[in-house]
């Protein structure tokens, strides 16, 4: 089973999210359950292009919520990079 692990960017982004959106307390384990598939299904993410080539994302226990990871095969692991408001238009995206 594939390890999921976040970047302590990607807790930071988190944290920043739930006070600029008055996210419910309960937010870091819907995000947890929103990655939980990844452990049997790394590459189960859309795959990014651009700068952001190699990194994949899923959306997290809301629409809007992306969450960027890449899948290092090698160590049969999965990091969670960043964690960002997908309707910001500086989130990461497809075509950047």
């Amino acid at each position: 089973m594939t390890r999921v692990e976040l970047a302590a960017a990607a807790v930071d982004d988190l944290d920043a999210l739930i006070l600029t959106h008055s996210l419910p307390t309960d937010t870091r384990g819907r995000v947890v359950r929103s990655l939980r598939p990844l452990e049997r299904f790394p590459l189960m993410g859309p795959a990014l292009g651009g700068r952001w080539a190699g990194f994949r994302f899923l959306l997290g226990p809301w629409r809007w919520l992306l969450l960027v990871y890449v899948f290092l095969e090698a160590d049969d692991r999965v990091v969670v990079v960043t964690i960002q408001d997908g309707r910001s238009p500086s989130a990461v995206t497809a075509s950047r």
